[in-house]
């Protein structure tokens, strides 16, 4: 599990960077695969695949917003953080600078998944090169190098 004082440190430092707009990512793993979202054809960026994420409400924390977020978008649970994955900045449709947290998240069970603002989701492997953005895949890339077996020389 993560450290709790990580969500306002990551705070300061957009803050500082005069980053306007927060979001947070989960990466839900099940099974040695990812969860991926397809945004709806009415949405912007329609057809986009991307994590569960979604924008940090006004006195919300970090850590409140990515469980509400992952709840609303899949119905499932959030039940620990794991680990952090980095960030990555954009420019909202509204111009607005916005900086994405993405976190490895454990969720209480990995059952049907409920969408509500994405027309379809996948399970991808973590081998696979999913139809993400370059941000999202280096994202996925840094999870997968930190959740990668490790082999010691000479054992099988």
């Amino acid at each position: 599990m993560i450290s709790e004082s990580l969500y306002p440190a990551l705070r300061v430092d957009a803050e500082r960077d005069e980053v306007r707009r927060l979001v947070v990512g989960a990466v839900i793993l099940r099974h040695g695969r990812v969860l991926i979202l397809r945004r709806k054809s009415t949405d912007s960026l329609p057809g986009l695949w991307e994590l569960p994420s979604g924008v940090v409400e006004s006195g919300e924390s970090l850590h409140d917003a990515l469980a509400r977020e992952v709840a609303e978008e899949t119905g499932l649970e959030v039940t620990g953080v794991t680990d952090y994955l980095g960030e990555f900045d954009y420019l909202a449709g509204s111009g607005t600078r916005t900086r994405q947290f993405t976190f490895a998240v454990e969720v209480a069970a990995t059952g049907p998944i409920t969408l509500t603002e994405h027309d379809n989701h996948q399970w991808v492997r973590l081998t696979d090169e999913p139809p993400v953005t370059d941000s999202v895949r280096d994202v996925l890339g840094r999870f997968r190098r930190r959740t990668a077996p490790k082999i010691t020389p000479g054992f099988d």
